[in-house]
Formats: C-alpha cells, sequence, structure tokens
C-alpha cells in the first residue's frame, strides 16, 4: 500500500514538473517582443484591418465652406471614372507642377505641348519667345512644395476639372545675355501661390490630366 502511494505520488510530481515546464517556456515567450512586420517598410500596406488613415489618408479641399461642393464633386468624377484616386491625383499633380515649371524656365516647349491644353501652351511659349527675343534667361529653382490643397472639383458632363492651390517656395533669378543676373537671387527663395486647374476627359483611354488654367492663389 505504502509502495502504490509512493509510485502515484511520484508521477504526480512527474507531471507536474511537465505542465511547470510548458508554461514556463510558453511564458517566457509570451513575455519576448515579437519584430515589427513591417520593419523594411516605412509604411505598413494596407489592409482590411488596417487603421483608416493608413487606408485612406485625409485630403483637405480647401476650406470648411467649400469642402462639401469640393467633396461633391469628387464623387462625381469618381463616380465617372472608377479608377480615379484622389490621393494619386494629387501626387500626378504636384509632379507635374514642378514638371511645368522647370519646362517653362528652361523653354521646352515639347514638354510644355504634353502637359498643357491649347491655350495654356499658346501663354507659356509666347512668353518663351518673348525671353529668347530680349535675350534673357531664367535660372529659377523649385525649393519645395509646401503644399497641394484642393480649391475646386466638378464634372462637367465627360470633362472633370480639378482645381489645387500649390503653396511652393521658388528662387528666381533672371539673367541677360551675357549671364549676368538683372532680377532676383538664388539665395533668397519667396513663397509663391498657384491656382492651377487640370482637366481630364473621364471616357477616354488616356488616363493623363493637363493643365487648361493657370492663376495666382
Amino acid at each position: 500500500m505504502i509502495t502504490e502511494i509512493v509510485i502515484l505520488a511520484m508521477i504526480a510530481a512527474f507531471l507536474g514538473l511537465r505542465l511547470y515546464s510548458v508554461l514556463g517556456r510558453r511564458s517566457e515567450h509570451e513575455e519576448e517582443v515579437i519584430p515589427h512586420r513591417f520593419e523594411r517598410s516605412e509604411t505598413p500596406p494596407p489592409t482590411d484591418h488596417a487603421p483608416r488613415a493608413l487606408r485612406q489618408p485625409v485630403v483637405r479641399l480647401a476650406d470648411e465652406q467649400g469642402a462639401s461642393v469640393n467633396e461633391a464633386g469628387v464623387r462625381a468624377i469618381a463616380a465617372a471614372d472608377p479608377g480615379f484616386d484622389l490621393l494619386g491625383f494629387l501626387e500626378g499633380a504636384k509632379g507635374a507642377y514642378g514638371m511645368i515649371l522647370e519646362a517653362f524656365w528652361k523653354g521646352d516647349k515639347g514638354t510644355l505641348r504634353e502637359l498643357t491644353d491649347d491655350d495654356v501652351y499658346e501663354s507659356f511659349a509666347q512668353a518663351i519667345d518673348a525671353r529668347e527675343e530680349a535675350g534673357e534667361t531664367l535660372d529659377n529653382r523649385l525649393i519645395r512644395i509646401e503644399d497641394a490643397t484642393v480649391r475646386s472639383a466638378e464634372l462637367d458632363g465627360r470633362t472633370a476639372r480639378i482645381s489645387v492651390l500649390f503653396v511652393a517656395d521658388i528662387a528666381a533669378v533672371t539673367r541677360d545675355a551675357d549671364g549676368n543676373v538683372v532680377a532676383g537671387s538664388l539665395d533668397d527663395a519667396i513663397e509663391s501661390r498657384d491656382v492651377w486647374t487640370f482637366s481630364r476627359n473621364v471616357a477616354s483611354a488616356d488616363p493623363n490630366w493637363v493643365l487648361d488654367e493657370t492663376d495666382e492663389g
């Protein structure tokens, strides 16, 4: 009888040690720091479980008074063109802003022809011709784009139009035929506020937008 009790006690002790060892290892693993899944990427890829801010970052649509009207315009464009993405459009608009400015400063009419409509192109081309006739060149630099805000958005028939206010720092220098500075300075950037309107036929297979109007902000 005593022998059986001793054997049962030994079995219970053995099982207790096994159970403790398993729980102990599990506890140790639970306290370990689990590596982040997105360590190699600054921004985690969007998933159905990602926070809403990651899936759809906030885009400012001008001021509060015009935001509702602009939102309605954006929704109308998106309904007519399921491939439209406002964030993607704004990134493209900022890229176009820099490319068009650079092309105008360098007198690159070919690039301007691709990125602007007829009226805007003619305006830029005339200014380039007048500058060349005067023997002047521009040595301008786009330092940074501080902000890009949707001012208005509308769908007119099949034509989508979105106006964007760009706030940018630009260093502007004008040189004469001998390369002498006649205006401006590269050391002092000035704030530029431009409202550019981009348009696109939503029924077209061409996904590119063109600049069809410019104005001061």
